[in-house]
Protein backbone atom coordinates (compact mmCIF):
# COMPACT_ATOMS: atom_id res chain seq x y z
CA UNK A 1 0.00 0.00 0.00
CA UNK A 2 2.46 2.08 0.78
CA UNK A 3 5.70 3.00 -1.57
CA UNK A 4 9.32 2.41 -1.02
CA UNK A 5 11.83 4.88 -1.85
CA UNK A 6 13.90 3.58 -4.98
CA UNK A 7 17.16 5.19 -3.25
CA UNK A 8 19.01 4.57 0.04
CA UNK A 9 17.50 6.39 2.70
CA UNK A 10 18.67 9.92 3.65
CA UNK A 11 18.89 11.16 7.16
CA UNK A 12 16.37 13.72 7.74
CA UNK A 13 17.31 17.43 8.40
CA UNK A 14 16.30 19.30 11.34
CA UNK A 15 12.50 20.71 10.85
CA UNK A 16 12.50 24.26 9.17
CA UNK A 17 8.84 25.28 9.19
CA UNK A 18 7.11 26.41 12.51
CA UNK A 19 3.28 25.83 11.52
CA UNK A 20 1.11 23.79 10.61
CA UNK A 21 0.60 25.48 7.46
CA UNK A 22 4.88 24.29 6.83
CA UNK A 23 5.98 28.10 5.94
CA UNK A 24 9.85 28.00 6.47
CA UNK A 25 10.58 29.53 9.46
CA UNK A 26 13.64 32.17 8.48
CA UNK A 27 14.84 32.05 12.35
CA UNK A 28 14.07 30.56 15.74
CA UNK A 29 14.51 27.05 14.02
CA UNK A 30 12.78 24.62 16.16
CA UNK A 31 15.05 22.21 18.84
CA UNK A 32 18.74 22.60 18.98
CA UNK A 33 19.85 19.97 16.89
CA UNK A 34 22.94 19.82 15.11
CA UNK A 35 22.89 19.68 11.19
CA UNK A 36 23.26 16.26 10.14
CA UNK A 37 27.09 15.17 8.52
CA UNK A 38 24.98 13.01 5.83
CA UNK A 39 23.60 14.24 2.66
CA UNK A 40 20.34 15.76 3.70
CA UNK A 41 16.79 15.19 2.29
CA UNK A 42 15.88 17.15 -0.52
CA UNK A 43 13.59 19.73 -0.57
CA UNK A 44 10.74 21.68 -2.36
CA UNK A 45 10.87 24.90 -2.33
CA UNK A 46 12.56 24.46 0.93
CA UNK A 47 10.56 22.54 2.28
CA UNK A 48 10.92 18.64 3.30
CA UNK A 49 10.17 16.39 1.49
CA UNK A 50 9.49 13.07 3.90
CA UNK A 51 6.83 14.92 5.58
CA UNK A 52 5.11 16.53 2.69
CA UNK A 53 5.26 13.02 1.48
CA UNK A 54 3.98 11.75 4.72
CA UNK A 55 0.75 13.85 4.16
CA UNK A 56 0.57 13.25 0.56
CA UNK A 57 -0.31 9.58 1.43
CA UNK A 58 -2.14 10.19 4.79
CA UNK A 59 -4.78 12.44 3.21
CA UNK A 60 -4.71 9.92 0.37
CA UNK A 61 -5.62 7.40 2.84
CA UNK A 62 -7.92 9.76 4.55
CA UNK A 63 -10.45 10.06 1.40
CA UNK A 64 -10.04 6.55 0.48
CA UNK A 65 -11.38 5.95 4.34
CA UNK A 66 -14.67 7.96 3.69
CA UNK A 67 -14.91 5.92 0.34
CA UNK A 68 -15.09 2.61 1.80
CA UNK A 69 -17.36 3.81 4.26
CA UNK A 70 -20.71 2.91 3.12
CA UNK A 71 -19.22 -0.46 1.80
CA UNK A 72 -18.53 -1.39 5.32
CA UNK A 73 -21.97 -2.63 6.14
CA UNK A 74 -21.81 -5.51 3.38
CA UNK A 75 -18.24 -6.08 3.53
CA UNK A 76 -16.23 -7.56 6.04
CA UNK A 77 -13.13 -6.97 4.17
CA UNK A 78 -13.51 -3.53 3.93
CA UNK A 79 -14.51 -2.84 7.28
CA UNK A 80 -11.25 -4.43 8.58
CA UNK A 81 -9.02 -2.43 5.78
CA UNK A 82 -11.11 0.69 7.06
CA UNK A 83 -10.51 0.12 10.85
CA UNK A 84 -7.13 -0.52 10.03
CA UNK A 85 -6.57 2.69 8.15
CA UNK A 86 -8.43 5.02 11.02
CA UNK A 87 -6.21 3.36 13.51
CA UNK A 88 -3.32 5.70 11.97
CA UNK A 89 -4.00 7.92 8.89
CA UNK A 90 -5.34 10.93 11.26
CA UNK A 91 -2.42 10.16 14.39
CA UNK A 92 -0.40 10.37 11.40
CA UNK A 93 -1.43 13.79 10.63
CA UNK A 94 -1.84 14.85 13.90
CA UNK A 95 1.52 14.13 14.90
CA UNK A 96 3.46 15.96 11.98
CA UNK A 97 1.33 18.95 13.18
CA UNK A 98 2.42 19.08 16.34
CA UNK A 99 6.00 18.11 15.28
CA UNK A 100 5.60 21.51 13.43
CA UNK A 101 4.04 23.54 16.06
CA UNK A 102 7.52 22.83 18.53
CA UNK A 103 8.54 26.91 17.77
CA UNK A 104 5.11 28.32 18.00
CA UNK A 105 4.91 31.19 21.03
CA UNK A 106 2.91 34.06 20.89
CA UNK A 107 4.99 35.89 18.81
CA UNK A 108 2.79 38.11 16.40
CA UNK A 109 3.36 36.94 12.88
CA UNK A 110 2.83 32.95 14.88
CA UNK A 111 -0.43 34.43 15.85
CA UNK A 112 -1.71 36.29 13.10
CA UNK A 113 -0.52 32.71 10.37
CA UNK A 114 -3.05 31.00 13.25
CA UNK A 115 -5.77 33.03 12.27
CA UNK A 116 -5.48 32.89 8.65
CA UNK A 117 -4.37 29.47 8.25
CA UNK A 118 -6.84 27.96 10.81
CA UNK A 119 -9.41 30.12 12.69
CA UNK A 120 -10.70 31.76 9.06
CA UNK A 121 -11.10 28.42 7.12
CA UNK A 122 -12.53 26.88 9.84
CA UNK A 123 -15.19 29.85 9.64
CA UNK A 124 -15.56 29.41 5.98
CA UNK A 125 -15.75 26.07 5.56
CA UNK A 126 -18.08 25.81 8.22
CA UNK A 127 -20.04 27.72 7.32
CA UNK A 128 -19.92 26.32 3.32
CA UNK A 129 -20.55 22.47 4.77
CA UNK A 130 -23.91 23.89 6.33
CA UNK A 131 -25.20 25.03 3.34
CA UNK A 132 -24.07 22.74 1.28
CA UNK A 133 -25.85 20.10 3.62
CA UNK A 134 -29.38 22.20 3.60
CA UNK A 135 -28.67 22.20 -0.28
CA UNK A 136 -27.73 18.59 -1.19
CA UNK A 137 -29.49 16.64 1.46
CA UNK A 138 -32.44 18.60 1.27
CA UNK A 139 -31.98 20.32 5.16
CA UNK A 140 -32.93 23.76 5.11
CA UNK A 141 -33.50 23.71 8.99
CA UNK A 142 -29.48 22.37 9.27
CA UNK A 143 -28.25 24.99 11.72
CA UNK A 144 -25.00 27.31 11.12
CA UNK A 145 -23.17 26.60 13.84
CA UNK A 146 -19.71 27.30 14.46
CA UNK A 147 -19.85 25.79 17.73
CA UNK A 148 -20.40 22.53 16.57
CA UNK A 149 -17.88 21.27 14.08
CA UNK A 150 -19.73 19.46 10.95
CA UNK A 151 -17.64 16.56 9.54
CA UNK A 152 -14.17 17.33 8.31
CA UNK A 153 -13.88 20.93 10.18
CA UNK A 154 -13.21 19.16 13.51
CA UNK A 155 -9.84 19.13 12.91
CA UNK A 156 -9.17 22.98 12.13
CA UNK A 157 -10.95 23.34 15.68
CA UNK A 158 -8.69 20.94 17.36
CA UNK A 159 -5.51 22.17 15.58
CA UNK A 160 -6.49 25.64 16.93
CA UNK A 161 -7.20 24.49 20.31
CA UNK A 162 -3.75 22.23 20.57
CA UNK A 163 -1.90 25.02 19.31
CA UNK A 164 -2.75 27.76 21.66
CA UNK A 165 -1.73 25.61 24.47
CA UNK A 166 1.76 23.91 23.00
CA UNK A 167 3.72 27.00 25.47
CA UNK A 168 2.11 24.56 28.41
CA UNK A 169 3.45 21.67 27.17
CA UNK A 170 6.97 23.07 26.90
CA UNK A 171 6.60 23.90 30.98
CA UNK A 172 5.23 20.43 31.68
CA UNK A 173 7.97 18.19 33.25
CA UNK A 174 6.06 14.80 31.59
CA UNK A 175 3.73 16.07 28.43
CA UNK A 176 3.01 13.15 27.02
CA UNK A 177 1.70 11.23 30.24
CA UNK A 178 -0.07 14.02 31.43
CA UNK A 179 -2.10 14.03 27.95
CA UNK A 180 -2.08 10.84 28.07
CA UNK A 181 -4.02 10.83 31.29
CA UNK A 182 -6.26 13.76 29.96
CA UNK A 183 -7.20 11.72 27.07
CA UNK A 184 -8.46 9.09 28.99
CA UNK A 185 -10.67 11.20 31.53
CA UNK A 186 -12.15 12.38 28.36
CA UNK A 187 -13.08 9.24 26.97
CA UNK A 188 -15.12 8.24 30.45
CA UNK A 189 -16.83 12.06 30.76
CA UNK A 190 -20.14 11.63 29.18
CA UNK A 191 -21.26 15.40 29.90
CA UNK A 192 -17.68 17.41 27.84
CA UNK A 193 -20.94 17.73 25.27
CA UNK A 194 -20.31 18.36 21.92
CA UNK A 195 -19.02 21.85 21.32
CA UNK A 196 -15.94 22.71 19.70
CA UNK A 197 -16.03 18.78 19.46
CA UNK A 198 -14.08 18.80 22.29
CA UNK A 199 -14.08 15.15 22.81
CA UNK A 200 -11.93 14.68 20.03
CA UNK A 201 -10.02 17.63 21.03
CA UNK A 202 -8.59 15.66 24.47
CA UNK A 203 -8.69 12.77 22.61
CA UNK A 204 -6.49 13.25 20.01
CA UNK A 205 -4.31 15.19 22.03
CA UNK A 206 -1.49 12.66 22.90
CA UNK A 207 -0.57 12.63 19.44
CA UNK A 208 -0.21 16.39 19.19
CA UNK A 209 1.78 16.61 21.72
CA UNK A 210 4.02 13.72 21.32
CA UNK A 211 4.77 15.62 17.71
CA UNK A 212 5.66 18.68 20.15
CA UNK A 213 8.42 16.16 21.50
CA UNK A 214 9.50 14.49 18.75
CA UNK A 215 12.98 15.06 17.39
CA UNK A 216 14.68 14.52 13.82
CA UNK A 217 16.36 11.59 14.95
CA UNK A 218 13.15 9.78 15.86
CA UNK A 219 12.07 9.90 12.56
CA UNK A 220 15.62 8.56 11.80
CA UNK A 221 15.19 5.42 13.83
CA UNK A 222 11.75 4.36 12.05
CA UNK A 223 13.22 5.01 8.63
CA UNK A 224 15.74 2.15 9.12
CA UNK A 225 15.67 -0.95 7.18
CA UNK A 226 14.82 -3.30 10.35
CA UNK A 227 11.77 -1.30 10.85
CA UNK A 228 10.43 -1.11 7.31
CA UNK A 229 10.89 -5.43 7.00
CA UNK A 230 9.03 -5.46 10.59
CA UNK A 231 6.51 -3.33 9.62
CA UNK A 232 5.13 -6.07 6.99
CA UNK A 233 4.10 -8.59 9.31
CA UNK A 234 2.94 -5.78 11.96
CA UNK A 235 0.47 -4.62 9.27
CA UNK A 236 -0.53 -7.87 8.41
CA UNK A 237 -1.40 -9.03 11.87
CA UNK A 238 -3.44 -5.83 12.29
CA UNK A 239 -5.40 -6.50 9.20
CA UNK A 240 -5.86 -9.75 10.48
CA UNK A 241 -6.60 -8.57 13.93
CA UNK A 242 -9.44 -6.13 12.52
CA UNK A 243 -10.94 -9.00 10.46
CA UNK A 244 -11.55 -10.65 13.42
CA UNK A 245 -13.01 -7.31 15.32
CA UNK A 246 -15.15 -6.36 12.50
CA UNK A 247 -17.95 -7.99 13.29
CA UNK A 248 -17.49 -7.54 17.07
CA UNK A 249 -16.27 -3.84 17.63
CA UNK A 250 -17.82 -0.35 16.67
CA UNK A 251 -15.92 1.27 14.31
CA UNK A 252 -17.05 5.12 16.43
CA UNK A 253 -14.33 3.99 18.88
CA UNK A 254 -11.48 5.02 16.26
CA UNK A 255 -13.50 8.31 15.60
CA UNK A 256 -12.72 9.37 19.21
CA UNK A 257 -15.82 11.66 19.27
CA UNK A 258 -17.70 9.94 22.13
CA UNK A 259 -17.20 8.85 25.74
CA UNK A 260 -17.43 5.01 26.60
CA UNK A 261 -21.20 5.50 27.86
CA UNK A 262 -22.14 6.90 24.37
CA UNK A 263 -20.62 4.46 23.17
CA UNK A 264 -22.95 1.98 25.40
CA UNK A 265 -20.27 0.19 27.11
CA UNK A 266 -18.54 0.92 31.44
CA UNK A 267 -16.29 3.62 32.45
CA UNK A 268 -13.23 1.57 32.68
CA UNK A 269 -13.42 -0.17 29.33
CA UNK A 270 -13.19 3.51 27.58
CA UNK A 271 -9.95 4.00 29.62
CA UNK A 272 -8.93 0.78 28.19
CA UNK A 273 -9.70 1.52 24.88
CA UNK A 274 -8.48 4.75 25.10
CA UNK A 275 -4.94 3.51 25.94
CA UNK A 276 -4.80 0.20 24.19
CA UNK A 277 -5.83 2.19 20.82
CA UNK A 278 -3.35 4.66 22.05
CA UNK A 279 -0.68 1.93 21.61
CA UNK A 280 -1.97 0.56 18.66
CA UNK A 281 -1.88 3.83 16.31
CA UNK A 282 1.83 4.73 17.58
CA UNK A 283 2.90 1.23 17.04
CA UNK A 284 1.21 1.83 13.30
CA UNK A 285 2.39 5.23 12.79
CA UNK A 286 5.52 4.11 12.83
CA UNK A 287 5.19 1.56 10.59
CA UNK A 288 3.46 3.65 8.19
CA UNK A 289 6.84 6.56 8.44
CA UNK A 290 9.38 3.47 7.94
CA UNK A 291 7.63 3.13 4.52
CA UNK A 292 7.33 6.96 3.31
CA UNK A 293 10.12 8.05 0.59
CA UNK A 294 12.64 10.72 2.30
CA UNK A 295 13.55 11.63 -1.69
CA UNK A 296 11.98 13.71 -3.50
CA UNK A 297 8.86 12.10 -5.38
CA UNK A 298 6.20 12.89 -8.72
CA UNK A 299 3.74 13.83 -5.72
CA UNK A 300 5.65 15.74 -3.17
CA UNK A 301 4.55 19.12 -4.15
CA UNK A 302 1.46 17.70 -3.41
CA UNK A 303 1.91 17.09 -0.17
CA UNK A 304 2.08 21.30 0.31
CA UNK A 305 -1.88 21.58 -0.68
CA UNK A 306 -2.86 18.50 2.00
CA UNK A 307 -5.53 20.80 3.85
CA UNK A 308 -6.90 21.64 0.70
CA UNK A 309 -7.59 18.19 -0.20
CA UNK A 310 -8.91 17.42 3.25
CA UNK A 311 -11.39 19.95 3.28
CA UNK A 312 -12.82 19.87 -0.42
CA UNK A 313 -13.06 16.57 -1.15
CA UNK A 314 -15.41 16.58 1.66
CA UNK A 315 -18.13 17.84 -0.04
CA UNK A 316 -18.13 14.66 -2.80
CA UNK A 317 -17.58 12.15 0.39
CA UNK A 318 -20.76 13.77 1.79
CA UNK A 319 -22.67 14.24 -1.83
CA UNK A 320 -22.19 10.99 -2.36
CA UNK A 321 -23.79 9.66 0.10
CA UNK A 322 -26.69 12.41 0.37
CA UNK A 323 -27.53 11.78 -3.66
CA UNK A 324 -27.41 8.03 -2.93
CA UNK A 325 -24.56 7.15 -5.19
CA UNK A 326 -23.98 3.98 -3.37
CA UNK A 327 -27.26 2.82 -3.15
CA UNK A 328 -27.89 3.42 -6.92
CA UNK A 329 -24.73 1.58 -7.77
CA UNK A 330 -25.29 -1.69 -6.48
CA UNK A 331 -22.07 -2.73 -8.78
CA UNK A 332 -19.93 -0.47 -6.63
CA UNK A 333 -20.66 -3.05 -3.06
CA UNK A 334 -19.17 -5.97 -5.44
CA UNK A 335 -14.91 -6.45 -4.93
CA UNK A 336 -14.48 -4.64 -8.14
CA UNK A 337 -16.64 -1.44 -7.23
CA UNK A 338 -14.67 -1.17 -4.34
CA UNK A 339 -11.16 -1.19 -6.18
CA UNK A 340 -13.28 1.53 -8.30
CA UNK A 341 -14.38 3.37 -5.67
CA UNK A 342 -10.35 3.76 -4.10
CA UNK A 343 -8.62 4.36 -6.70
CA UNK A 344 -11.39 7.32 -7.28
CA UNK A 345 -11.11 8.73 -3.97
CA UNK A 346 -7.08 8.36 -4.10
CA UNK A 347 -7.53 10.45 -7.88
CA UNK A 348 -10.04 12.88 -6.55
CA UNK A 349 -7.69 14.42 -3.45
CA UNK A 350 -4.65 13.99 -5.60
CA UNK A 351 -6.19 16.37 -8.13
CA UNK A 352 -7.79 18.80 -5.16
CA UNK A 353 -3.84 18.83 -3.52
CA UNK A 354 -2.49 20.28 -7.05
CA UNK A 355 -1.28 23.50 -7.02
CA UNK A 356 -3.68 24.89 -9.59
CA UNK A 357 -6.34 24.10 -7.39
CA UNK A 358 -4.53 25.40 -4.26
CA UNK A 359 -4.66 29.10 -6.20
CA UNK A 360 -8.01 29.31 -6.65
CA UNK A 361 -8.57 28.60 -3.56
CA UNK A 362 -5.75 30.50 -1.21
CA UNK A 363 -7.94 33.19 -0.66
CA UNK A 364 -10.06 30.92 1.89
CA UNK A 365 -7.21 28.69 2.94
CA UNK A 366 -4.03 30.88 3.41
CA UNK A 367 -5.86 34.59 3.25
CA UNK A 368 -3.19 37.35 4.09
CA UNK A 369 -5.64 40.11 5.38
CA UNK A 370 -3.28 42.14 6.20
CA UNK A 371 -6.32 44.88 6.64
CA UNK A 372 -7.16 42.92 9.95
CA UNK A 373 -4.14 43.09 11.58
CA UNK A 374 -2.50 46.50 13.95
CA UNK A 375 1.05 47.14 12.18
CA UNK A 376 3.98 46.74 14.62
CA UNK A 377 5.89 50.25 14.73
CA UNK A 378 9.28 48.30 14.91
CA UNK A 379 8.09 46.43 11.10
CA UNK A 380 7.04 49.64 9.89
CA UNK A 381 10.54 50.88 11.10
CA UNK A 382 12.35 48.46 9.46
CA UNK A 383 10.62 48.50 6.44
CA UNK A 384 11.81 52.03 5.98
CA UNK A 385 15.61 51.18 6.72
CA UNK A 386 15.25 48.54 4.11
CA UNK A 387 13.65 50.79 1.46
Amino acid sequence: MFPAAATPRRELPPARAAEGTDRAEPAEQPSGTAQDTAAPAPKSEGRNAFFDNAKYLAIVLVAMGHAWEPLTDGSRAAEALYMTVYTFHMPAFIIISGYFSRSFDMRKDRLQRLVTGVAVPYVLFETAYAFFKRWADDDPGHPVSLLDPWFLTWFLVALFIWRLTTPLWKVVRWPIPLAVAIAVMASVSPDIGDDLDLQRVLQFLPFFVLGLALRPEHFKMVQRRAVRIASLPVFACALLMAYWAAPRMSSAWFYHRDSAQELGTTWWIGAIMTLALFGCSIVMVACFFSWVPTRRTWFTVLGAGTLYGYLLHGFLAKGSRFWGWFDDYAWLHSPLGEIAVTLIAGGLVTALCTPPVRRMFRFAMEPTMAWAFRKDPADAARARVSA
